[in-house]
């Protein structure tokens, strides 16, 4: 039993530390050049956004479309942050997802009794408040021209894309960390009894309304966590980066990945983000693929490439061993056959 415990922390505790500096030490050394590295990064960004939508709509069940304005919080938290009060980066990215779990938080009390249509209607008119509010506090936010942010991730080609790859790569490999064991939880198990019924769930009781609520403010911190490294990245943040179309880009993240897979989602946002790019000889017409790519998942595949599955690097590893062995027996009972066809 314990040899199986160690087994089942080791072999995902490789991978993420592979996953971490081996793509780090390829882009420092120049074999991954500047622009794949920014678009792996942009990834690896937009897949905690992934994960901060599932955490809404996948796991607690509640549609939210309002993700954007907790990432425009957290982004412009840090730069504040840092910029005016000269708050070390790191202490000031932490900050940012706080205040934007702190506004989850607040707007989670009024909201979160409504259902369905309604609490998606209620985030997405909170999302656009946020993004108006940053319009007009011009002296704060520099208005809708934005404002820019000269950090470390951007103070050279070479060296910032290594500091961007490395910072944002660890940070999506610690919160699928910390939500893979806070779903195993006791909260983590309360708040998939209230998605499954939440009728059954109360009668057992399950508070439902508290359990919705650190649903919503934890994807609310991830959101903010999201926008505050978002901002150090690009190095230059404007009110309409966090509008309505990037709370449906994140929604499609989850849809195309699966409703409830984090692997799921962090694999749909990868693949996304770089067919945009790779489409972007079609210029605006690349922004028809997403509408496509949705139809079509919704005809042949409604659950999503995942569905509720999660990847294991585990059963991969154990699978291994049996996928050798078959490759073998084939090219062995090949070389049999035609060896019979010679003679």
């Amino acid at each position: 039993m314990r040899d199986k415990i160690v087994r089942n922390m080791l072999i995902p505790g490789v991978v993420a530390v592979a996953v971490v500096i081996v793509p780090a030490l390829l882009i420092q050394l120049r074999v991954i050049r500047e622009y794949p590295a920014q678009i792996i990064t942009l990834g690896a960004l937009n897949a905690i956004l992934a994960i901060s939508v599932n955490m809404v709509s996948g796991i607690t069940g509640q549609l939210s479309l309002g993700q954007a304005g907790f990432e425009a919080l957290g982004a412009y938290a840090a730069v504040l942050m840092t910029q005016s009060l000269h708050v070390p980066l790191p202490v000031s990215i932490l900050l940012g997802a706080m205040v934007a779990a702190l506004f989850g938080f607040l707007i989670g009390f009024p909201t979160l009794k409504l259902e369905g249509d309604y609490l998606a209607i209620v985030t997405l008119a909170f999302c656009e408040i946020i993004r108006v509010v940053m319009v007009n506090l011009k002296s704060i936010t520099g208005g809708p021209n934005g404002m820019q942010f000269s950090t470390p991730f951007t103070a050279s080609l070479r060296w910032g894309a290594t500091i961007s790859y490395t910072s944002i790569m660890l940070a999506l490999v610690l919160v699928v960390i910390f939500l893979q064991n806070f779903l195993r939880s006791t909260y983590g198990r309360a708040i998939l009894a209230v998605r499954e019924d939440e009728v059954a769930a109360n009668s057992n009781g399950i508070s439902v309304f508290r359990y919705k609520m650190i649903g919503f403010v934890v994807a609310s911190f991830i959101a903010g966590l999201a926008g505050a490294l978002y901002a150090p990245f690009i190095g230059f943040i404007q009110p309409k980066d966090f509008d309505f179309n990037s709370s449906i880009n994140d929604l499609i993240y989850v849809v195309l990945g699966g409703m409830g897979s984090i692997t799921g989602g962090i694999l749909a946002a990868f693949v996304l983000t770089a067919l945009q790019e790779i489409l972007r000889f079609l210029k605006d017409y690349r922004l028809l693929i997403y509408p496509v790519i949705l139809v079509l998942v919704m005809l042949f595949r409604p659950q999503g490439l995942l569905g509720t599955k999660e990847l294991s690097f585990v059963k991969v590893y154990d699978g291994i061993p049996g996928f050798v062995r078959s490759v073998v027996l084939r090219l062995r009972g090949g070389k049999s056959a035609g060896k019979k066809e010679a003679d």
